[in-house]
């Protein structure tokens, strides 16, 4: 039990990074981790008129990836439902042009934000 402690304290400890970077950026926060049966995004901003959902991906060694790499098209999909189920539940941001960042954070604590990261191809 100690270890998913651990893993959720870093995970928690990640999107507060990104989110004070996201902010420092000029994006204000709408929600943050948004769970339905579909799935969880991390973070859901806005961007003037935009609507950024933001997935947050740690990774201490890249032996296999940066941590960006590791938003594999499976969990693409699953942001993709996700978003789709919240922009349902907020109507009022339902014509709001939209998209999907990852906001990759390495071992050393650096950032790599990667705006409209993938696309919905539906």
């Amino acid at each position: 039990m100690a270890g998913l402690f651990n893993r959720r304290q870093r995970g928690n400890a990640a999107e507060d990074l990104a989110l004070k970077q996201l902010r420092a950026a000029g994006l204000k926060l709408i929600a943050r981790n948004y769970h339905c049966r579909r799935g969880e995004i991390d973070l859901i901003m806005r961007e003037q008129d935009d609507i950024a959902f933001v997935e947050v991906r740690q990774r201490s060694r890249s032996d296999f990836g940066s941590a960006a790499e590791s938003v594999t098209h499976h969990k693409q999909q699953r942001l993709l439902a996700t978003a789709k189920h919240w922009l349902s539940q907020n109507p009022q941001y339902a014509n709001s042009p939209m998209r999907f960042d990852v906001v990759g954070i390495d071992g050393a604590g650096q950032l790599d934000w990667i705006r409209n990261a993938f696309q919905d191809q539906g």
